[in-house]
């Protein structure tokens, strides 16, 4: 049984049937006409649903098949998307300071780790939900424009079921990650240019060809994908809400579905409150929070960071991200590309969990909002790093640093550790 109720549009209020294609409000036109899903809570409330999920021995995102925009009784894509670990993280708290330079932290900071989805990011949990509809609706390629992670992710459950799928990148995509969609047999157009300029040429392509539009910034059914990451921090807090939960922020959409998670858990009764909200964008590419600080109407800016996934100038879902932020009476934050490689340092030396440079933008920027005083030491927060490491090298290697070259000599090897408490 599904548990959709219907569409409805964020500009203007209209309703609509929740078919597969359904994208925007021909109304408003797909600028300003994004639209949402709406479930019929009393339905999902009257489920038990803590009942229900404390029977289910499925991790993936499939045990949420109520709060999910799918049709029951039809084939799931086979990848194990979800079930990634929430971890306690108190050395790392420790290290974030507090207002005026005291050394207080956070004393209840947790890390979700969603690097370890099957293609190493947070958008799998997109892509398996586009994978799903574009099934339903008959269609046999699917296609995007991606900084990188909605592209893998793509390709890589797209393959699973057997869809093709045609990719468009910015020229400035890490090669890890187009290497990635090389060997999950995707076609993929390098578009010499900005992500708005592969974004646009996806448009046209999409529409001319009638492939499935799996571009979260309009695709209202991919939000609710990536809404299960807050579903699943719910349930592995035994349904004690965070005071804060903190996420990079590029085209808007990751962070739009992570409030749209513990919205749809409060509206079914299932939990008592809502968090707020931490966005973090690169000071290179930072139109959304200029528009949460400034009050305006989101403005073009360049997309100078070492952030390839949240590089983002020209944001398509800034509407539910501004309301998402707001909303929670949350904070957004820009953090300098220095700032990113220090936290993917920070995180990976206190932690062991290896983010790339947009999974770890989260960390500089709760940083930052801990260290003025905007957080304070006894807040319960839980830091989504949304992407592994290993998709840029690169980058991990400019902020580490290089090894130590030595022939196999122990004298020098003796002499190259002089310094470093090792020896």
């Amino acid at each position: 049984m599904s548990y959709v109720s219907h569409l409805v549009c964020t500009n203007c209020g209209k309703t609509y049937p929740a078919a597969p294609e359904a994208l925007t409000c021909p109304v408003c036109g797909p600028e300003a006409g994004i639209l949402d899903v709406v479930y019929d809570y009393e339905g999902i409330a009257k489920l038990d649903l803590r009942s229900r999920l404390a029977r289910d021995k499925d991790p993936s995102i499939w045990r949420y098949s109520p709060l999910l925009p799918v049709t029951e009784g039809l084939p799931r894509p086979p990848l194990r998307v979800g079930g990634t670990p929430l971890y306690a993280a108190e050395r790392l708290g420790a290290q974030l300071g507090g207002p005026t330079g005291s050394r207080l932290g956070l004393r209840r900071l947790q890390i979700k780790d969603d690097g370890l989805n099957p293609t190493g990011s947070l958008k799998d949990r997109a892509s398996i939900i586009a994978v799903a509809k574009a099934g339903e609706a008959g269609a046999g390629v699917v296609a995007c424009a991606s900084t990188g992670n909605a592209a893998s992710s793509l390709a890589g459950n797209a393959a699973a079921v057997g869809l093709r799928s045609c990719i468009f990148v910015p020229g400035r995509a890490p090669q890890g990650k187009v290497a990635q969609l090389r060997i999950y047999g995707a076609t993929v157009i390098s578009v010499q240019g900005s992500y708005r300029d592969a974004f646009e040429l996806s448009q046209q392509a999409i529409n001319r060809w009638g492939w499935y539009n799996r571009n979260a910034a309009l695709n209202p059914y991919l939000v609710e994908g990536k809404k299960t990451v807050s579903l699943e921090i719910a349930e592995q807090s035994r349904w004690e809400v965070p005071d804060w939960v903190v996420f990079s922020v590029g085209d808007g959409c990751t962070i739009a579905g992570g409030w749209k998670g513990f919205f749809d858990l409060y509206r079914a009764g299932v939990t008592d409150r809502m968090p707020r909200l931490l966005g973090v964008q690169a000071e290179g590419a930072n139109p959304i929070s200029r528009a949460f600080h400034g009050g305006g109407p989101v403005q073009p800016t360049g997309e100078d960071t070492i952030a390839d996934s949240i590089a983002v100038g020209v944001p398509r879902n800034p509407q539910k991200a501004l309301r998402a932020v707001r909303e929670s009476g949350g904070e957004m934050v820009d953090v300098s590309d220095e700032d990113i490689r220090e936290a993917m340092r920070l995180l990976g030396s206190t932690t062991g969990v290896f983010g790339e440079p947009a999974g770890a933008a989260g960390l500089a920027g709760l940083k930052k909002l801990v260290g003025s005083g905007g957080i304070g030491p006894d807040e319960r927060v839980v830091l989504v790093v949304t992407g592994n490491g290993l998709k840029d090298a690169a980058n991990a290697i400019a902020a580490a640093g290089e090894p130590i070259r030595i022939g196999a000599d122990l004298g020098r090897l003796e002499q190259a550790l002089g310094g470093s408490g090792l020896v």
